[in-house]
């Protein structure tokens, strides 16, 4: 009992967001994806090939939802998964018929070359991942995986956060581009 009352005390809950940023948070991410999704339907899929990856939404979360995180930048975001989109191609190419090797290999090295780069962005890891485990459609498209879907939906992303997140006056981003 004593052990419980004293761990009480030494942890916390992380601080409350006010529901403007809450809101803004949200405008951000609907815009941001659908701008993405509506690219995508209108463009890309016709060549059989969506813009959407499920890596955009961890960086939706990031670059909407935590703007003034080291994370959330355009250097991380932008260089991260476009790094690791081009890690996880050649690892698939090289590696690509033992499934489980190439997974992990693909997601290790992109860390180590994004901490070395300074592009840290944790949706990354699944860019990498995605490359590998993606299906023959993502297969088929070789290191055009980097540039779309992943450099071109991560430059939307981008641009809808620059605009939405410096609308009000609370929120400033990026904190630095490069």
């Amino acid at each position: 009992m004593d052990y419980f009352k004293k761990m009480r005390g030494t942890t916390q809950s992380p601080p409350r967001v006010r529901v403007v940023e809450i809101v803004w948070s949200w405008i951000g991410a609907f815009l941001g994806i659908a701008l993405v999704g509506l690219m995508g339907s209108a463009f890309v899929d016709r060549l059989g090939q969506g813009l959407l990856i499920g890596s955009f939404g961890a960086t939706a979360v990031l670059v909407y939802g935590a703007v003034r995180s080291p994370l959330a930048q355009p250097r991380n975001v932008l260089g991260g998964h476009v790094l690791s989109a081009l890690i996880g191609v050649c690892t698939q190419q090289v590696l690509g018929h033992v499934p489980w090797l190439a997974a992990a290999v693909a997601v290790s090295t992109a860390i180590a070359a994004m901490h070395a780069s300074r592009t840290l962005h944790p949706p990354g890891g699944a860019t990498a991942l995605i490359a590998v485990i993606g299906g023959e459609s993502v297969h088929r498209l070789g290191f055009f995986y980097a540039l779309a879907p992943v450099g071109l939906g991560a430059s939307m992303l981008l641009a809808v956060a620059v605009l939405v997140n410096n609308l009000p006056k609370s929120r400033r981003y990026p904190e630095f581009w490069f």
